[in-house]
């Protein structure tokens, strides 16, 4: 994708079209403080907006960079081939009816094809979207209000919803605004040319995203690699599912998955911190404007009552910050900072003794933070503006932004509600470089999030490139177990011995040959306990010849039974179309759904990503020896992933999905219990 300063930053701009909206353009351009030139056309209107109009492109008195293309979808494509060949940057297609629209307009898929090629050199922006506000220079190609006010520096965010972005630029939360764009149907410049443009401009601190889908995994790559290059950090909040993902839930493995374990898996692969709410994402975009980054979800915390401390305790447990225990040097500053009466703990309840004495709370705020924290926070809401004086208030704000100049640690000031801070306290917060976090829960959520994505900038660490999914030839097919375990044995995956029967009789005969105790299982059944289509520790060929005469199967797989079990895993990967190849890993066996502990991550995983995802688990402990117990052999399930991964390289272009459960993890190996395949021929 081509720069798009020109159309970003322009000097001119026409806007095409005469109604309602176009007029609206005309006056948020103007009120947004844009100075050079604005030429509305229209065929049959003297003027629109206020301004005169010219009756054609051919009769403007310059070239327009930038511009705004607001008539009926068939118009646009005819306006935007004029635009392209007069030597326009760029255009916001306003229109609605092209490919999102494909179940009620058949040929809109169609229409933005001609679209694009129309466009050519041009860039192109939508359809379906509402366009662009750029406060840094004053630039506003959108058809409706918006709340942004001028900065000089601050973050962009590049959404998929037009409406989602004005309610985010009607924030009265301090965050500095710095652009929006809606990046509508994408029909050329994507969400990641956008992102890419912002991050590039050197104004810009920090990149959001509002993804309702991801169409281009490439491109998003691009974007992520970019972003570690300039050491710019991204926060996303996805919305939405992919069908693709969970249209085959065959296996457990597809509906643990879904789209939303495969998105999180590649934003994380990607270094790009994950939001779950609009709010979260605002006070994650305020910490990354200030910090770049955290680096670390360490933090300390002060305030001057013990119910706020203990809610930023039991609060940012849940969140998953850590608080640690004050050193010697925390002890003893705090001690003369606050004398002998007050309880020094982490998060600190310092009391009222020192209230209204700027010097004492500075001393002590710069005794509890030190350089090494993730980030320090002081716990403060000021009383209603419309009732209340509050000039101490504004003292503690003074020594939290002094101890960052003292100690170098990051500071925030977190309201326990998000009115506690108003917009204008969270202005002169910013202005003295503290964060002004606005709400107890969403602050440390964020915090947590800036802490993912300030690990990886501050390692300028490139994202691996994602496996992703080659287009199959056709349907695909469940492969019986035996043909499961044996393509599995091939890259070197433990499977136990077996034998397969067609007859009942001939199952007790195969039993004997392997050895006692057997397993026996009815072949071509997916669930196969649910089903009553397995019988473990047989002992005799006996009854391994009447379990299966009762069994719903016409033929059999007797196996050898294993024992010493230390844990049971499940080890699937499942072919997400939006997102690559995502590998799930969790607790196996009868109880996978239920207790559903598993975490995913995006193919190729290395074995130390393996390793540390595995002990992320809850019930990861077992793998390790709990409470005295034996510890599985994990070299042996790391070999396991492994292999699994290479089958999946091997097979990229016809692999569905693939499900190892239960993965049965001993002190000696890791054998796979049961296996599915689904892959097209």
């Amino acid at each position: 994708m081509k720069s798009l300063s020109r159309f970003f930053s322009p000097k001119a701009v026409v806007v095409i079209g005469g109604g309602t909206w176009c007029e609206s353009v005309v006056r948020q351009c103007r009120d947004t403080g844009f100075t050079g030139p604005i030429w509305p056309v229209h065929p049959k209107k003297a003027e629109v907006g206020g301004l005169p109009a010219y009756p054609d492109l051919a009769s403007l008195p310059g070239v327009p960079d930038a511009a705004f293309i607001g008539v009926n979808r068939a118009l646009t494509v005819s306006v935007t081939a004029e635009l392209s060949a007069l030597g326009c940057s760029g255009a916001v297609c306003f229109a609605a009816g092209f490919s999102e629209a494909v179940s009620e307009l058949t040929d809109g898929a169609e229409l933005q094809a001609q679209l694009v090629e129309a466009a050519g050199k041009m860039s192109v922006l939508g359809p379906n979207c509402y366009g662009i506000v750029n406060a840094l220079d004053g630039m506003a190609l959108w058809p409706d209000r918006h709340g942004m006010t001028p900065v000089d520096s601050g973050v962009a965010i590049v959404g998929q919803s037009s409406n989602v972005l004005i309610n985010l630029t009607m924030q009265r939360r301090g965050l500095p605004l710095a652009a929006v764009v809606a990046a509508g149907n994408q029909a050329q410049a994507t969400m990641s040319d956008l992102g890419i443009a912002f991050l590039e401009d050197p104004r810009i601190t920090a990149l959001g995203l509002h993804i309702e889908g991801i169409s281009d995994l490439p491109a998003f790559e691009e974007l992520a690699r970019r972003a570690s290059e300039l050491g710019k950090p991204i926060v996303a909040l996805r919305v939405g599912s992919s069908e693709q993902a969970q249209a085959a839930a065959v296996s457990h493995t597809a509906s643990l998955t879904g789209s939303d374990s495969g998105a999180r898996a590649l934003l994380k692969r990607l270094g790009i911190a994950q939001v779950d709410t609009p709010t979260e994402l605002i006070e994650t975009l305020k910490l990354l404007h200030v910090t770049g980054g955290l680096r670390s979800s360490r933090i300390a915390s002060a305030s001057c009552s013990g119910g706020e401390a203990s809610l930023m305790a039991d609060m940012g447990e849940v969140a998953g910050v850590i608080y640690p225990q004050l050193d010697t040097k925390q002890t003893e500053g705090l001690r003369a900072a606050l004398g002998p009466k007050v309880a020094l703990a982490n998060p600190l309840d310092y009391n009222t003794y020192i209230w209204g004495d700027e010097a004492a709370l500075t001393a002590t705020f710069t005794a509890l933070c030190d350089a090494a924290l993730g980030l320090g926070c002081v716990v403060l809401d000021y009383p209603r503006d419309d009732r209340f004086n509050a000039p101490e208030y504004d003292q503690v704000l003074r020594a939290i932004a002094k101890t960052r100049e003292v100690t170098g640690t990051p500071m925030a000031m977190v309201s326990l509600l998000a009115e506690g801070l108003p917009e204008a306290v969270a202005q002169r917060a910013l202005d003295l470089g503290v964060v002004p976090l606005c709400g107890m829960g969403n602050a440390l959520r964020a915090i947590c999030a800036a802490a993912e994505v300030g690990a990886r900038v501050d390692t300028a660490k490139r994202p691996a490139p994602v496996l992703q999914p080659l287009k199959g030839l056709g349907d695909p097919r469940v492969f019986s177990e035996a043909e499961a375990k044996a393509l599995l044995s091939s890259f070197g995956v433990r499977v136990p011995q077996s034998q397969r029967a067609m007859t009942a009789a001939e199952a007790g005969t195969q039993a004997a040959k392997i050895g006692f105790p057997v397993v026996l299982k009815g072949e071509g059944i997916a669930h196969k306990t649910e089903a009553g289509a397995v019988v473990l520790n047989l002992t005799e060929a006996g009854a391994v010849t009447k379990a299966a005469e009762t069994m719903p199967a016409k033929s059999f797989l007797v196996e050898e039974m294993i024992t010493g079990t230390v844990a049971e895993l499940i080890v699937g990967v499942t072919r997400d179309p939006a997102h690559g190849f995502v590998l799930t890993m969790g607790m196996g066996g009868i109880l996978t759904e239920l207790i559903r502990d598993t975490v995913s991550l995006i193919i190729p995983a290395g074995r130390d990503e393996v390793r540390s995802a595995l002990s992320a688990l809850k019930t990861g402990a077992l793998l390790t020896g709990y409470r005295g117990r034996a510890p599985a052999n994990l070299d042996a399930v790391l070999d396991t992933v492994m292999g699994l991964q290479a089958l999946v390289g091997e097979h990229v272009g016809t692999l569905h999905e693939i499900e190892i459960n239960p993965l049965i993890c001993r002190t000696k190996d890791a054998v796979a219990a049961d296996a599915l395949i689904r892959m097209e021929e």
